[in-house]
């Protein structure tokens, strides 16, 4: 790729930008939030069409203007948000939009499909159906789809985004094994070590442009970081002791079902305390969600307990209350939900509009006071480095690291004594992600109760105090992150203990 140019609107995604792919190498495509890394390949796959440049294969120029093409030329993603019909087989999934001659045949497609399981080591029943899958299984169904299309050049968004250690090994197993057979795998990824453990060369983009390219075993995470941001960045969580932790937040015996009656939360017992960082592991979907909106009185309960304990030693039942009865409670409690612009923040509104929503119930008057939601959100702009034209910038316009930067930065500046975060870096580049670590531990050394929902394991293991690990709506165990590893967290979020494995 050549000189690659695309724009919407008066945003500019990619400007000039160079990419090269080769043949038996996994290649890592790094950069910030708005660098261009998912746009760019969306190109090759021909979803997007560039304004300007030139893309060459074998050194032929050639013209991509849908996935048809793409796939014409053996280029296939797999996004990350996967794209089957859940009712159908992972055979009928993969055999969707082809053309045979004659009647179809889904036997022989199944053929095929277990040819490649055994060529390239995937696990996959080709007979089974899409919403018995797990999500690791869903992700082989979408790689079998593109190389049973004849995918040369494989790119995979942010493809380790929702899967345990285990299975992410097993997705690395596979991919070499591509390599090794000749295949181009192109990944996109947040993640350091995983950039240095599998791919063979590193390109980063910032802003959009290619900045340059290293060979991985060349270089190490602080050297691709500062590429990265163009300036010199400390990768390092550290870890404050708990002083004097007391119990914040007890859980006894919650059940929670969904609208549908689907249970998702069963007797769920745990203890959250004051200057304590308490983790929330497991598999995307299992449950994670509705814990946290029960405690913030946002999902209805079924049965259990959810107390508040107060400073006096006095508590709380906040079951059965909504978000303001808690406030009215004097529970001061703030909540990041993994809805941004659904349930955090309005689309519509500034950004001191949204600093607002905070504390408008205070207002006696129709004009309500905005000196004080706009010296936060100057404060909040400031701090965490909100990329935005100014204060009256409509969030709906700002991108979705930036929208996370101004829901995180509303909600710890309302002075928590609970704070509860849903994936609180999901979307943000290196250098951000660590800025909210630091504002994390800021609160916990103030004593709040911090319970923290996160998808990178090697995150969690060394910002929290405690692991609680879920697994179908469960507690299959409490683990202290000092003494744990994340292979142990990630066989507890399949319901395996060391234990069990040994046997």
């Amino acid at each position: 790729m050549r000189n690659i140019t695309k724009t919407f609107g008066s945003t500019v995604a990619n400007e000039n930008a160079q990419l090269d792919i080769y043949r038996g190498e996994i290649l890592a495509i790094l950069g910030e939030n708005g660098s261009g890394k998912t746009t760019l390949m969306n190109m090759l796959a021909g979803i997007y069409y560039p304004d300007s440049g030139q893309i060459y294969y074998d050194g032929k120029e050639i013209v991509i203007a849908s996935p048809g093409d793409a796939f014409s030329y053996g280029i296939g993603m797999i996004h990350q948000h996967f794209k089957l019909v859940n009712v159908l087989s992972a055979a009928e999934n993969v055999a969707l939009g082809l053309k045979e001659k004659g009647r179809f045949n889904i036997k022989k497609v199944a053929a095929r499909i277990r040819e490649l399981c055994d060529q390239y080591g995937f696990e996959l029943d080709p007979e089974e159906k899409i919403y018995n899958m797990s999500v690791s299984q869903k992700q082989t169904v979408e790689i079998i789809k593109v190389l049973y299309r004849g995918a040369d050049i494989l790119i995979l968004d942010e493809p380790t985004a929702v899967l345990t250690p285990q299975e992410t090994e097993k997705l690395f197993r596979v991919l070499r094994n591509m390599r090794d057979a000749g295949k181009a795998v192109v990944i996109i990824t947040h993640k350091m070590s995983e950039v240095e453990e599998l791919s063979d060369r590193v390109v980063v983009l910032r802003k959009g442009a290619y900045v340059g390219d290293v060979l991985t075993k060349d270089t190490n995470a602080e050297e691709m970081t500062n590429m990265l941001v163009g300036h010199k960045v400390t990768l390092e969580i550290v870890r404050p002791e708990p002083v004097n932790p007391k119990p914040r937040i007890e859980v006894k015996d919650l059940v929670v079902r969904s609208e549908e009656g689907i249970l998702k939360l069963k007797n769920i017992s745990f203890t959250a305390k004051s200057g304590e960082i308490l983790g929330i592991a497991g598999v995307s979907g299992n449950g994670q969600k509705e814990l946290l909106e029960a405690i913030a009185g946002l999902q209805p309960v079924e049965s259990g307990s959810i107390r508040y304990i107060r400073d006096d030693g006095g508590s709380d039942e906040l079951v059965g209350r909504d978000p303001y009865d808690i406030q009215r409670m004097g529970v001061s409690l703030s909540f990041v939900p993994e809805d941004r612009l659904g349930m955090g923040l309005v689309g519509s509104m500034d950004i001191t509009e949204n600093m607002m929503l905070r504390s408008y119930r205070r207002g006696h008057t129709f004009l309500l006071d905005q000196k004080k939601p706009h010296s936060v959100a100057e404060d909040v702009v400031h701090d965490l480095s909100v990329n935005t034209p100014n204060l009256e910038t409509p969030v709906r316009r700002l991108s979705g690291g930036n929208v996370q930067k101004v829901l995180v930065g509303r909600e710890i500046a309302s002075a928590p004594k609970v704070l509860l975060t849903a994936y609180a870096v999901r979307g943000l580049d290196i250098n951000s992600s660590y800025t909210i670590y630091d504002l994390i531990n800021e609160q916990k050394k103030q004593g709040v109760a911090v319970i923290y929902v996160g998808e990178d394991l090697d995150v969690l293991l060394a910002l929290a105090d405690r692991i609680l690990v879920l697994c179908d709506g469960q507690v299959s165990g409490i683990v202290d992150a000092r003494e744990t590893d994340k292979y142990e967290v990630g066989m507890m979020m399949t319901r395996l203990s060391k234990k069990e494995k040994e046997a």
